[in-house]
């Protein structure tokens, strides 16, 4: 059994890029450890439970069943506070994504950098998807001063799809897929030695998503013990490849 850390902000996660590794780590035999800034117990978005416009584009009803079950677990209940993470104390650590104006808080934490940081560099397991690749790409090796993404190949969130979600919604939910005026992906590029080679958009989707049983639809880069994914569609390969690093 392995330690893997999840890092979270206290609200407006994304209930699929939590719940669903969660849920396979957990059901792998792994211990998932969660982190927020003060060790609060946090809350998803709750649009995504809800269904965003009209009852649609939240998670899909199989991620609220296992967020549902993720609620009464008492790691999720008793996180540890960001600034008590002892990077050495876990083989893995899964950043999540998520778009709400609750992210801010996990997408600017100082404290969170420094420690992810120092994992970066121990070799050990690193996955991050969607909005969490960006706190890889804030996070500085103080020795470089580089992003610790500097030198990896990586994905994140597309630019077509935060547009997309924005275009169709922004009547109605204004800035809600906007969490910075930047999109993800052209942040995530900046921080990159040279984006043309290391960065990887996927195949172009916007309703296709990979599932338990079928990964046709899912897309995941690797990079020696680095997984990262684009968005909630990718969550299940995500995971298995998360879980296959763990042996």
């Amino acid at each position: 059994m392995a330690r893997v850390l999840v890092p979270l902000p206290d609200r407006d996660f994304d209930v699929t890029e939590v719940s669903v590794p969660w849920k396979l780590l957990t059901e792998a035999g792994h211990e998932v450890v969660f982190a927020t800034e003060k060790g609060k117990k946090p809350a998803a978005d709750p649009r995504l439970l809800e269904g965003v416009l009209f009852g649609q584009l939240g998670a899909e009803e199989e991620a609220k069943t296992f967020y549902r079950e993720l609620e009464g677990a008492p790691p999720f209940a008793r996180p540890i506070p960001w600034g008590d993470i002892d990077p050495d104390a876990y083989a893995a650590m899964l950043l999540p994504g998520g778009h709400a104006p609750g992210m801010r808080q996990y997408l600017e934490g100082e404290t969170l950098f420094d420690r992810v940081a120092t994992f970066a560099k121990s070799g050990k397991p690193l996955a991050a998807i969607c909005h969490g690749v960006i706190v890889l790409a804030r996070a500085k090796d103080p020795a470089t001063g580089k992003s610790v993404l500097a030198t990896r190949r990586t994905t994140c969130l597309p630019k077509y799809m935060e547009k997309a979600a924005w275009m169709l919604t922004g009547w109605k939910l204004g800035s809600y897929y906007r969490t910075y005026p930047e999109y993800v992906e052209d942040e995530v590029k900046r921080a990159l030695d040279d984006a043309e080679k290391q960065f990887e958009r996927g195949p172009r989707v916007l309703t296709k998503k990979g599932t338990r049983d079928d990964d046709t639809a899912a897309f995941v880069v690797e990079d020696g013990s680095y997984v990262s994914a684009r968005w909630p569609g990718d969550a299940y390969l995500f995971a298995k490849k998360v879980i296959a690093r763990l042996g």
